[in-house]
């Protein structure tokens, strides 16, 4: 019999997979149709699967004050920002260096969090910080030889999406979490139908029929067995499982594309990865020793 948090970390590593892969036919996608169509079309199927469930789990409910209306439309701008760049970047790189540069995003957000919501940062977890920073400078190096434009967009895809999770944070318990994936993919579809109209459409083949299919299912596969896996185990024990994706992106960018990092590129991501398994740890740590406190406040 598995136990909560043995299951919790199996839905993670499979919602890892369903990202990746679906990252994977998305960067296929990119040889036949423009990035604009291929969000709109994806957004179209994600958003009507994300309503079937919603009815299905009789979670569409929207009686939550304009505070959480606004920290929903920071949230959702955050989540356009991110699939823009992310996927600009994602169309004009190797997807193993896309993925190691948003392995970064448990010390943007911790770094975020302390900044902007006043939440304790102890040197050591600073210094993991710093360090994890030099493991992204190691991938995108930047100067003549190493970094592009691509790679400042990786960069800015991490920012938004550290944006969007601070915003969720702030989220209170009344508001459903299917509504507010629901109303990211709603933003990032619209915006995408916007930018579209601007851009000359292209006819996919069979194939990229083939790819947007797979894309919007393994997507929507990706957010229910994220939030699964948060809900089955304790986030502590669940959240470093989120690395397993640079695992799944790696033998996906050989297979498939024939790409594989160079020795500093898996320098900067073993860092990165290193320092974020550190800093999720010491914030465990911190959060048991709190429970502790308020159980025996003598």
């Amino acid at each position: 019999m598995l136990t909560d948090n043995a299951r919790g970390a199996i839905f993670m590593m499979l919602a890892m997979a369903a990202f990746t892969i679906n990252d994977t036919f998305m960067k296929l996608l990119s040889a036949e149709i423009p990035l604009f169509q291929a969000l709109f079309i994806r957004g179209i199927a994600s958003v009507a699967a994300f309503l079937c469930l919603s009815g299905w789990m009789g979670g569409l409910r929207f009686d939550f004050g304009r505070r959480d209306w606004i920290l929903i439309g920071l949230r959702t701008t955050g989540e356009v920002g991110a699939a823009y760049f992310f996927l600009t970047a994602l169309f004009n790189m190797p997807l193993a260096n896309v993925t190691a540069v948003l392995q970064a995003l448990p010390l943007t957000v911790t770094l975020a969090a302390a900044l902007f919501l006043a939440e304790p940062v102890g040197w050591k977890r600073l210094t993991a910080i710093l360090v994890g920073f030099l493991g992204v400078m190691l991938i995108i190096r930047p100067g003549p030889d190493g970094f592009n434009i691509y790679a400042l967009m990786a960069l800015a895809s991490v920012a938004c999406v550290t944006l969007r999770d601070l915003a969720t944070r702030r989220l209170s318990d009344r508001v459903p979490s299917i509504v507010v994936a629901l109303c990211a993919g709603i933003g990032v579809t619209a915006s995408a139908g916007i930018a579209s109209l601007w851009v000359p459409w292209a006819m996919p083949s069979a194939a990229g029929l083939g790819f947007l299919s797979g894309a919007a299912v393994f997507v929507v596969a990706g957010y229910i067995l994220s939030v699964t896996a948060v809900r089955a185990g304790d986030l502590g024990f669940v959240s470093p499982f989120r690395y397993t994706g640079l695992l799944w992106a790696l033998v996906l960018g050989l297979l498939i594309f024939g790409d594989w990092p160079d020795g500093l590129t898996l320098m900067g991501a073993a860092i990165i990865v290193t320092t974020g398994l550190f800093t999720l740890f010491r914030e465990r740590a911190t959060g048991r020793r709190k429970a502790s406190a308020l159980r025996d406040p003598s």
